[in-house]
């Protein structure tokens, strides 16, 4: 009789058992510890901003779109910024054309509108997509109910907010009825920036 070199098969269930647990485990922890501040995108002029950048503020990222039947939000995100800026506010407008392509433009079309029609000095990034195959990573990180309970889910439309604090923690999430000058996202805010 010839002895097999090889592992038993139990031996070898048992391994790959222990592997994927831990691997599990591991993507978990990852997934518990991630913050924004993980994240970095291009600036709306192709520059990396790591999130990071924005540490010991509080955040607003919007997914925004200029033929959007929401677009006239962003007058009202440009005084929410110039209201809480000096208090430690960050908004930053995330193009994106998911939604009935609503955002086709290109960088600089984008930040022209942005600039001529609404006056936007708040920092823009490039555009990216916020669901489906292609969706870029902080959005993955930002709607996965697992990692995010309180903010998770998929996007709806246009002018979805996130809000964070100062640590980078999720504060709240405001669907795109919700507009800037509402007294939620006000005090929201508010309370963000008390932190």
């Amino acid at each position: 009789m010839i002895k097999s070199s090889l592992p038993s098969r139990g031996i070898v269930v048992r391994k790959l058992s222990l592997f994927l647990m831990l691997s599990i485990a591991t993507v978990m922890a990852v997934a518990q510890s991630a913050s924004i501040y993980d994240f970095t995108l291009k600036s709306i002029d192709h520059q990396p901003v790591s999130l990071k950048s924005y540490s010991g503020k509080a955040v607003l990222l919007v997914n925004v779109a200029s033929r959007c039947g929401f677009t006239p939000q962003y007058a009202g995100l440009e005084a929410l910024y110039e209201k809480y800026k000096d208090r430690g506010l960050v908004i930053v407008g995330i193009p994106a054309n998911n939604f009935a392509s609503q955002e086709p433009g290109t960088e600089e079309e984008i930040k022209k509108f942005c600039s001529s029609k609404y006056n936007v000095t708040f920092p823009m990034m490039a555009k990216v997509s916020v669901l489906g195959d292609d969706e870029t990573p902080l959005y993955k990180f930002l709607t996965d109910k697992s990692a995010n309970p309180q903010i998770g889910g998929d996007i709806k439309w246009n002018f979805t907010k996130f809000l964070f604090d100062r640590n980078g923690k999720p504060v709240a999430r405001f669907e795109p009825n919700v507009t800037p000058d509402s007294p939620q996202v006000q005090a929201a805010i508010e309370s963000a920036l008390g932190q």
